[in-house]
């Protein structure tokens, strides 16, 4: 099981892969800012923050599900987070089987869908 430490290394790895790619994408999401969670269910922790112009802040890390309601939540598995930023795992894949929860508005998702 990944640890905490692992899934917030892996956060900034995503960040750093979304500010380096060179797809139309990223460059598509200039002005692109909301307010963001991923919450890892079996270690029971929230990481929340901001994703601004394919870069993601994570300002606090907390127990529990999210305090707060973020305009993109994402939830899955320490485990998943790792592997998907990895490579390891597909995100449309994970997402479509119910491995991946994301919610977020119509507009939003059609944002991320040129990030991700």
């Amino acid at each position: 099981m990944a640890t905490t430490q692992e899934c917030r290394g892996a956060l900034d790895r995503l960040s750093d892969n979304l500010t380096r790619s060179e797809h139309d994408g990223v460059r598509g999401v200039a002005g692109f800012d909301r307010s963001l969670s991923c919450h890892v269910t079996d270690l029971d922790t929230t990481f929340t923050g901001r994703l601004t112009d394919g870069r993601i802040t994570v300002d606090d890390t907390t127990p529990g599900p999210p305090r707060e309601r973020a305009q993109i939540r994402l939830a899955m598995t320490g485990d998943d987070l790792v592997a998907m930023v990895d490579g390891d795992l597909n995100f449309a894949k994970a997402w479509a089987s119910g491995r991946v929860r994301l919610e977020a508005g119509f507009r939003d998702l059609l944002h991320l869908r040129k990030l991700l």
